[in-house]
């Protein structure tokens, strides 16, 4: 079943360590990614899981449930957290609750606590005060901060670590999914038979707020319909 909570709510309390104790906390995540570098996801996830346990938090935008999927495996019953926004289409928020059913894991909707009338979707600061900003309240006194970024992405992910120091959130980021390819996640989706976002049947790719995101055409890349006409490609969660 899932819960509401406002972004202020965080369960964490891990720091960072200090003086040559960080030193050497970086030199494990760094002996951690080169260790890991290509290794499959799970295998990821079962070391973080691992090495952090209940100081890691999972995140997902729902456009689809690989990471999701792979999680419960390692983890049955994870909790995953879903920064609502207050405008994803309505389908997201029905298969977010339909993968929550399918898969047994719990989602935790974190949400701004924004009128829907301040910063609404597609103004200047909508992706910093309903995603950037709950996302740091969350992380808070968290070690490990889990998402489902790939390479492919974007260029702006495209030197994305599989374990790193996030220094600008205080968390260590790791991605699973970095070396993946879209044929990748597919041919994961069809091996697994995983539900599908029920907008990929009529175009949609790569899925955000109902106001800024579109179809693509075939051919077209996957992040083409995310601010579409304009020079944005990032929300800032991942930058």
């Amino acid at each position: 079943m899932s819960t509401i909570i406002e972004q202020s709510a965080s369960a964490g309390s891990w720091s960072p360590p200090e003086g040559t104790a960080f030193s050497a906390f970086l030199d494990e995540l760094a002996a951690a990614n080169a260790a890991l570098e290509g290794a499959a996801p799970d295998e990821v996830l079962a070391w973080a899981y691992d090495r952090f346990g209940d100081d890691l938090l999972l995140t997902s935008s729902f456009q689809d449930c690989v990471l999701v999927d792979l999680a419960a495996k390692v983890r049955p019953g994870v909790e995953v957290v879903f920064l609502d926004t207050g405008f994803h289409f309505p389908e997201t928020i029905a298969y977010l609750h339909r993968v929550e059913k399918v898969l047994g894991v719990h989602v935790q909707l974190v949400r701004s606590g924004l009128s829907d009338d301040e910063h609404p979707c597609g103004t200047a600061r909508c992706c910093e005060l309903r995603k950037v900003v709950p996302l740091r309240s969350v992380l808070q006194g968290r070690a490990a901060w889990v998402t489902g970024v790939k390479r492919v992405d974007t260029p702006e992910r495209a030197d994305a670590a599989t374990v790193a120091w996030d220094a600008a959130k205080s968390v260590v980021k790791i991605n699973p999914l970095a070396s993946w390819t879209e044929e990748d996640v597919e041919a994961y989706v069809e091996a697994r038979g995983l539900p599908r976002h029920p907008l990929n049947y009529v175009g949609y790719a790569s899925i955000g707020c109902a106001p800024v995101t579109r179809p693509v055409a075939e051919g077209e890349d996957p992040r083409a319909g995310r601010w579409s006409g304009s020079a944005k490609t990032e929300c800032g969660l991942h930058v």
